[in-house]
């Protein structure tokens, strides 16, 4: 029995204590609060929606597995002293295959980074094995504990590792945005999912479709539409021709909302024309999808028209009713036509549009310009059909 080294033994304690803390919290938070939401996509797509995810127990189930995985290559490899956070490679570089899904897992699963695991894999058995041949020469005469050089040497080599899964985990932002409003629509949580990426201007055809819907079911969409990024035509506001989809939220949820799945190919606006003409009620959900698309494929035109069949009584338009970004558009059509065929005013949207004009005349250059609008109309439709 050995009874010589008592400070070497409490200084290898110190340092595997050190890791696995600093392993355990990262992988547990890494798993829980920044990589949830692709976990319940990837196992809903994989399990084709028979089970579901619950992302406090899933972390804590892959964070102690990763765990033991670690003390399984720490028993083969036996590092320990400044070599010791080499055990975590491999469960490290687990822990990125495991959050590396694919954007478009829904249509196949792809490790896209697995020529980085293989080539890490090889450089980590070769430092291994010079490790273990240094590690019998590592002088022990140094300072002991937390403030060792041997710690810190630890400390780098973790924050190393967590830097690698960061870097090779999935960093798409939209899609995370988009697999978190998902699952809140799964929750029946419209707001929650209108608040996915609300301060980011990233989006793309599926998160526009995802708020548009949530928009429709709290009957805001033509008040708050232009308040987030709009991305693409209005052929991707619904899932009917194949140019936006859901990936875990049913799309038959949709349908039923809406009123009918469509029968056949046809277009988004050959759809909604159809569920317009089922009866002689104005389903006012339909016409506000009608009407939005048509004000972001900027057909101011053909919005007033509809508009003027949607939200009149008798060949008067009511003015009360308007949401905010069909005010917006009539002001616009308003000023921008010689000879409009309907003439609208309001008093607040009239003084906004002067504003907006003596804040333009300002700035002759089109950057400067667009960059001082930006920061007072980001959200109005003016902009949007102006700048965007």
């Amino acid at each position: 029995m050995n009874y010589n080294h008592p400070n070497k033994n409490s200084s290898t304690v110190a340092i595997r204590l050190m890791c696995a803390i600093v392993f355990l919290t990262f992988s547990f938070v890494w798993l829980y609060c920044f990589q949830a939401d692709i976990l319940a996509a990837a196992q809903h797509v994989l399990s084709k929606g028979l089970t579901t995810y619950k992302p406090f127990v899933g972390a804590v189930l892959i964070t102690l597995a990763l765990q033991v995985f670690q003390l399984i290559v720490y028993a083969l490899t036996r590092l320990r002293k400044r070599s010791h956070a080499q055990t975590y490679l491999p469960s490290m570089l687990a822990l990125a295959v495991i959050t590396d899904i694919n954007s478009d897992i829904d249509s196949h699963y792809a490790l896209s980074a697995w020529w980085v695991i293989l080539l890490v894999l090889v450089l980590w058995v070769l430092l291994v094995l010079g490790a273990r041949a240094l590690q019998t020469i590592e002088p022990d005469a140094e300072p002991k504990g937390l403030f060792s050089r041997a710690m810190w040497i630890n400390m780098l080599t973790m924050a190393l590792l967590i830097i690698g899964v960061v870097a090779l985990s999935n960093s798409n932002a939209v899609f995370h945005y988009r697999m978190r409003a998902e699952a809140r629509l799964l929750s029946g949580d419209y707001e929650g999912a209108l608040r996915m990426g609300d301060k980011s201007l990233e989006s793309d055809a599926d998160l526009q479709m995802i708020r548009m819907y949530a928009l429709s079911r709290t009957g805001e969409l033509g008040e708050r539409l232009f308040a987030y990024p709009v991305s693409g035509h209005s052929d991707a506001m619904l899932p009917v021709e194949g140019k936006s989809k859901f990936v875990m939220y049913p799309t038959d949820s949709l349908y039923r909302f809406l009123g009918a799945r469509p029968k056949g190919e046809m277009t988004t606006a050959r759809y909604l024309e159809l569920m317009q003409r089922r009866d002689s009620l104005i389903d006012l959900h339909i016409a506000d999808y009608q009407l939005c698309g048509l004000l972001i494929d900027k057909r101011i035109d053909d919005f007033v028209r509809q508009l003027r069949h949607y939200y009149s009584e008798g060949d008067t338009l009511v003015i009360d009713r308007l949401p905010k970004h069909y005010r917006e558009a009539m002001t616009l059509y308003t000023h921008l036509r010689s000879h409009p065929v309907v003439i609208y005013h309001n008093s607040v949207m009239d003084e906004d549009w002067k504003n907006l004009q003596e804040l333009e005349a300002q700035y002759p250059d089109l950057t400067e310009r667009k960059g001082k609008v930006e920061e007072q109309y980001r959200g109005t439709y003016w902009y949007y059909y102006e700048y965007e």
